[in-house]
């Protein structure tokens, strides 16, 4: 290595293994430095990762990626992951099973905005009046750009296009609680806006829908982590950071009494809650506000191996009245064959289904399912498992200050899908935020700067 080079080489600590951090790693890996990884638990991904529930290999949450997240993409390529392979990529849908008086959109691989003009005609389920409302709400966004002078609550955004009750119960609440995890009438337009432009208003593949086949922690995770250690990086596993000080420019960072190391820069990548706990006492620029936070639950049903649904995941509609929590069922056996006949169905927004406890909500779910689908065999699982993230994403309320990756001292950043974005709570805002710290501390050691 030449003397410029070894010069420009730093040593980057990333306190956070979860999908921010893992971006920031692969990054700074990726432009020349030295980097160790720390993650307190023993499984990486943070609040997107696998879980071993009785020797059974799951995910925390059932997710959805979208065509639109270039970030993950990008990142996913750079650590030689085979998308076509770990991916199921398909068109736009909304599709409901024959229980749930829903409707059937499917996005036919087509030019934008073809793709979603000849979906509109073709819907089976909605009403001239429905279709109409959609146009317009469609043609309207465009015009204003995706942009409001002001930030209001989705329900108004809806109310003020005269959006129909049926749409709004088939497409936009479940579109909003699926991508914010945050109820319509608290919700922030903006982002919704902003989730819709990215998808729906751009070109076709960007509206497509990407299903993991592997779990959330083999999908990135654990490649960035290869990533890094076969450029010479570290990846401490287990290892929780208790505190960061200032150290004549550089960082030191303190695992316990006996153990601790000096670094460079340091990128904070943990939950927002222990960001704000490290950064307290070193900088009172990087303010993180105490988010309001939004549960997601996902429900777990083991049947028959040969138990196969029509289609890879079908959206359900959701009725806590009447005892019907779950929101998407998804067919994992269709997704992985060593999986046949596991479903997982996901509920959102899910802090008022966790409070009827695992038995009774997976029975209910059970239940919603065989009438739903319309399988009475659905009724009785082999075995179910609940998986709850009471802490998922923070509330996306209209107009919410979110703080920035960078802080007071250029070699210490943030990272974390709760950072300023255009973006929910989600992969991609994760993944963009921790390459944006990444580039931060890269043009802070760049050689122009010296």
């Amino acid at each position: 290595m030449s003397e410029a080079a070894s010069r420009m080489k730093q040593t980057i600590a990333v306190i956070g293994a979860g999908w921010a951090g893992c971006a920031a790693a692969v990054e700074l890996t990726r432009a020349g430095h030295q980097v160790t990884l720390y993650e307190s638990s023993r499984t990486l991904g943070g609040r997107a990762r696998a879980v071993d529930m009785q020797g059974k290999i799951l995910d925390n949450g059932q997710h959805i990626l979208l065509g639109a997240y270039a970030e993950s993409l990008r990142l996913f390529k750079a650590v030689g992951i085979d998308t076509d392979q770990a991916l199921l990529r398909l068109p736009l849908q909304m599709r409901y099973p024959a229980g749930c008086d829903g409707m059937d959109f499917v996005a036919p691989r087509l030019p934008a905005p073809l793709h979603l003009l000849v979906a509109l005609l073709r819907a089976k389920g909605l009403t001239g009046s429905d279709k109409m409302a959609l146009a317009r709400f469609s043609s309207a966004a465009r015009w204003m750009d995706w942009k409001l002078n002001t930030d209001c609550s989705v329900s108004e955004l809806l109310h003020r296009f005269d959006q129909t009750e049926r749409l709004i119960k088939l497409m936009w609440q479940p579109l909003c609680i699926a991508a914010l995890n945050t109820p319509p009438e608290r919700a922030s337009a903006q982002i919704f806006l902003n989730v819709l432009r990215d998808s729906l208003g751009a070109r076709r593949s960007a509206s497509d829908m990407l299903i993991p086949r592997v779990d959330l922690t083999t999908l990135f995770p654990q490649q960035a982590a290869n990533f890094v250690a076969q450029h010479g990086g570290t990846i401490k596993i287990g290892a929780t950071v208790q505190k960061i000080a200032d150290c004549n420019g550089k960082w030191s960072v303190l695992l316990d009494k006996t153990e601790d190391a000096v670094y460079d820069a340091v990128v904070v990548a943990t939950s927002a809650t222990q960001a704000a706990i490290l950064l307290a006492d070193v900088t009172m620029d990087a303010a993180i506000p105490a988010f309001e936070y939004e549960a997601i639950t996902t429900c777990y049903l083991q049947y028959p191996a040969d138990t196969r649904l029509a289609l890879p995941f079908h959206a359900l509609t959701d009725d806590t009245d009447a005892g019907c929590w779950g929101q998407f069922v998804f067919d994992r056996g269709q997704l992985d064959h060593a999986q046949s006949g596991l479903l997982a169905v996901v509920v959102s927004t899910s802090t008022s289904a966790i409070e009827m406890g695992h038995e009774a909500l997976s029975a209910a779910i059970a239940a919603q399912l065989a009438h739903a689908l319309q399988m009475p065999q659905l009724t009785n699982p082999e075995w179910s498992r609940i998986i709850s993230e009471k802490r998922a994403t923070f509330s996306c309320t209209p107009a919410l200050q979110r703080p920035e990756e960078k802080t007071e001292f250029p070699h210490l950043v943030i990272a974390g899908d709760y950072l300023a974005s255009d973006y929910p709570a989600t992969l991609e805002s994760a993944v963009c935020s921790g390459a944006k710290a990444a580039t931060l501390l890269c043009k802070h050691f760049s050689p122009a700067k010296k």
